[in-house]
C-alpha cells in the first residue's frame, strides 16, 4: 500500500463510525455538526485532485484473491473529482439536519460510489455495490413517511436482483477465465456471464424497462439525501458501463429510448421530483447511448455529460428541496406563486433549468451537444434525432413546465405558509449554480480532464452550435405554449412499466396465497366436521368420568364424612351413664373378636 494515496472513501466510511458515538449536547450544535460532515468530502476532493493517472494502489489479500481497491486512470479521475464536489455540496446543503442516520447513511452510500470508482476488479466492484444499496437504501427511510418505507423496501428488491445478477456473472466469469479482471469485453466476444454482468449493470443505470425503482423512490426520499441519490446510483452505473461495455451497440439503442422515454413521462408528472427523476433516466439516457457508440467523441460526451448532469441534476433536487421543505409538497398543482415567496430559490433553479436543457452559457450545453454531435459524426443519425428530440421535452418539461405551474402558475402569490430556508441551503444551491455557469462559460474547465483522447478537439461554442441550440429552445418554448392547456398538472400517479412490476407482485402473491388460502379452508372444514366433533365428543366423556368417577368419590367422602358427623353428634350426649355404656359395649365388642379369631 502506497503511503501518497488516501483513498476517497475512507474520510466517510470513519463518519459513519463516529458519528453514534457523538454526544447528544455536543451533535447538536450546528457549526461542530456541520464542521464534522464536512471533513470527509474535503478530504476526498483533496485525494482525488493529487492523483497521479495510471498507477494502482490498496491491493489487500483476501483468501486467494487481490482485492484492488485504487485503480487511479483518467476515467477514475474525473468521476472521483465531481463526486468529492457533490458530496461537499450536497454535506452543506444538509448541515442543518440533526438526524444521525442521515449522515451515517449517506456516508456508508458515499463511501460505495468511490470504491466502485476506484475498484480494478469485479469482487471490489460488487462489495462496494452492495454497500451503496444499503446505504441508499435507508437514506430513503430517512424520510420517515408511510410512502418512503414502502419506496425503500421496492428499491432494494430491485438492486438486490440487480446485485444478483452481478454475483452471478462475475462468479461465472471466475469460474470460467480463473479472474475477477475488471477490464472491456469486446461485444463479439461476449459470453453469458458477460450479459448477466451487464444486466446487473444496467438495473443501477435505471435502463428502461429496468428503471421503475427511480421514479418510484427518489421524490420519497429525505431531502438532503435525495441530492446525493440524485448523483451516485445511475452515474456509478455509468462509470462501470464505461469501463466494461463501450462499443455495444445495443446500448446506443438503449439508451436513446431512455432519453424519449423519460421526457415523454416527465412531460405529464405532477410532482416535481417525479418529473426531475424522470429526467435522470432522460438524461442518463444519453450517456448510455455514448457509451454504446463506443467513438472517443461519444465517451468523452458521455463522461462530460456525467460530470455535468452531477451538478445541474443535484441543484434540482436542491431547489425543489427548497420548496418541499418550505410548504410542504411538490406536487404543481397545489403551488404557483412562489417566486415572490422563494425568488432566490427560483433563481438558482433557472440556472440548473437552463443548464439541463443544453442552453449555451450552461454547462449542459458543453455537455449534451458533443454526445449528439459524436452520434452524428459516427453515422447514427437516428440515435442523434432521438436525442435531439428528447432535448426539446427536456426544456418543456423542466426548463418550463416545472418552474411556470410552481412559481406563477396563474397566482399572484401562494397564500400558504412558508418556512424560511436554512443559509446552509442557499449555500450548497449558490456553489453549484456558479459551477454549472463557470463550465459553460469556460468548457476547458471539464475538458482538460476527459479520460479519451481525440484525434480533432471538440469545440462547442460555433456558430452552427449556438445557433442550433437556441433554435431548438426556441421552438419548445413556442410547443409550450402552444400546449400549455393540454399539460396542466393533474393529481394522479403514472406508473409507467412499473404497473406490470406490481401486477406480477400481484400475481405472485396471488399465486402463493391462494393456495395457502385453500388449504387453510380444508383444514377448516375438515376440523369443523371431524375434529371439532370428536373434541365435543371427547368433552362428553370427560364430563361423564367427572360426574360418575370424580364426582361420586369426592361427593361420597363427603356424604361419609357427613353422616359420621352427625352420628357422632348425636351420641355425644353429656350423660356419663350414656358413655359408660358406649365403653362397655364397645368392650365387649373387641373382646368377642379377639375370641373368635383367636
Amino acid at each position: 500500500m502506497e503511503i501518497s494515496f488516501i483513498h476517497p472513501s475512507i474520510g466517510f466510511l470513519v463518519l459513519a463510525l463516529l458519528v453514534p458515538f457523538v454526544p447528544k449536547d455536543l451533535w447538536l450544535n450546528k457549526a461542530f455538526r456541520g464542521t464534522l460532515a464536512i471533513v470527509a468530502p474535503l478530504i476526498a476532493l483533496a485525494s482525488v485532485l493529487t492523483m497521479v493517472p495510471d498507477t494502482s494502489f490498496m491491493v489487500i489479500p483476501y483468501l486467494d484473491q487481490a482485492l484492488e481497491l485504487g485503480r487511479v486512470d483518467k476515467l477514475s479521475i474525473i468521476f472521483g473529482q465531481v463526486f468529492a464536489i457533490i458530496a461537499v455540496i450536497g454535506t452543506i446543503y444538509g448541515m442543518h439536519v440533526e438526524d444521525k442516520g442521515h449522515y451515517i447513511c449517506g456516508s456508508l452510500y458515499v463511501a460505495g460510489g468511490f470504491g466502485c470508482v476506484f475498484a480494478g476488479d469485479l469482487l471490489t466492484v460488487f462489495l462496494f455495490w452492495e454497500l451503496m444499496s444499503i446505504g441508499s437504501t435507508f437514506l430513503i427511510w430517512q424520510a420517515r413517511t408511510k410512502e418512503s418505507v414502502g419506496a425503500g423496501f421496492r428499491y432494494f428488491v430491485y438492486h438486490t436482483v440487480g446485485g444478483l445478477f452481478l454475483l452471478a456473472g462475475l462468479l461465472l466469469k471466475y469460474k470460467a477465465t480463473g479472474s475477477f479482471a475488471f477490464i472491456g469485453v469486446n461485444p463479439a466476444d461476449a459470453m453469458f456471464y458477460d450479459w448477466l454482468i451487464l444486466i446487473g449493470f444496467c438495473v443501477n443505470a435505471a435502463v428502461v424497462p429496468l428503471h421503475a425503482w427511480l421514479p418510484d423512490a427518489y421524490p420519497r426520499a429525505s431531502i438532503a439525501g435525495a441530492v446525493f441519490m440524485c448523483a451516485f446510483t445511475t452515474k456509478t452505473a455509468v462509470y462501470v458501463l464505461m469501463r466494461g461495455f463501450a462499443g455495444w451497440e445495443i446500448l446506443g439503442i438503449a439508451g436513446t429510448c431512455m432519453a424519449l422515454f423519460g421526457v415523454f413521462y416527465a412531460c405529464i408528472e405532477n410532482n416535481a421530483r417525479r418529473i426531475l427523476s424522470y429526467h435522470i433516466v432522460s438524461q442518463v439516457g444519453y450517456m448510455v447511448a455514448g457509451i454504446g457508440i463506443g467513438t472517443a467523441m461519444t465517451l468523452n460526451g458521455a463522461t462530460a455529460h456525467a460530470y455535468a448532469h452531477i451538478l445541474y441534476k443535484g441543484l434540482l433536487f436542491m431547489g425543489t428541496g427548497a420548496i418541499l421543505y418550505s410548504v410542504g409538497t411538490v406536487k404543481l398543482d397545489k403551488l404557483g406563486g412562489l417566486v415572490y415567496k422563494l425568488p432566490w430559490v427560483f433563481v438558482l433553479y433557472m440556472i440548473a433549468a437552463l443548464s439541463i436543457s443544453g442552453m449555451p452559457l450552461f454547462n449542459g450545453f458543453i455537455s449534451k451537444t458533443m454526445t449528439i454531435a459524436g452520434a452524428a459524426n459516427a453515422h447514427h443519425t437516428w440515435l442523434a434525432l432521438g436525442m435531439e428530440i428528447a432535448a426539446v421535452g427536456t426544456f418543456i418539461s423542466v426548463g418550463i413546465k416545472l418552474p411556470y405551474f410552481a412559481f406563477w402558475g396563474g397566482k399572484k402569490e401562494y397564500v400558504g405558509e412558508v418556512k424560511p430556508l436554512p443559509v446552509n441551503m442557499y449555500v450548497g444551491m449558490g456553489i453549484c449554480g456558479l459551477l454549472c455557469i463557470a463550465q459553460g462559460v469556460y468548457p476547458e474547465m471539464l475538458y482538460r480532464y476527459l479520460p479519451y483522447a481525440m484525434e480533432t478537439a471538440y469545440h462547442p461554442w460555433t456558430a452552427d452550435k449556438v445557433i442550433n441550440s437556441s433554435l431548438l429552445l426556441g421552438f419548445s418554448g413556442l410547443a409550450f405554449y402552444l400546449t400549455r392547456k393540454i399539460i396542466v398538472p393533474h393529481a394522479k400517479l403514472n406508473l409507467d412499466f412499473d404497473y406490470f412490476y406490481r401486477l406480477i407482485g400481484r400475481v405472485t402473491m396471488g399465486a402463493v396465497c391462494w393456495p395457502v388460502s385453500k388449504i387453510d379452508d380444508v383444514w377448516t372444514e375438515v376440523y369443523r366436521t371431524v375434529g371439532l366433533k370428536a373434541l365435543i365428543q371427547a368433552g362428553d366423556g370427560t364430563s361423564v368420568f367427572d360426574k360418575k368417577g370424580i364426582d361420586t368419590v369426592v361427593d361420597g367422602s363427603a356424604y361419609t364424612v357427613r353422616n359420621i358427623g352427625r352420628v357422632g353428634a348425636k351420641v355425644q350426649t353429656a350423660n356419663l351413664q350414656d358413655y359408660l355404656a358406649y365403653a362397655t359395649v364397645l368392650g365387649l365388642g373387641i373382646f368377642a373378636l379377639v375370641w373368635y379369631f383367636g
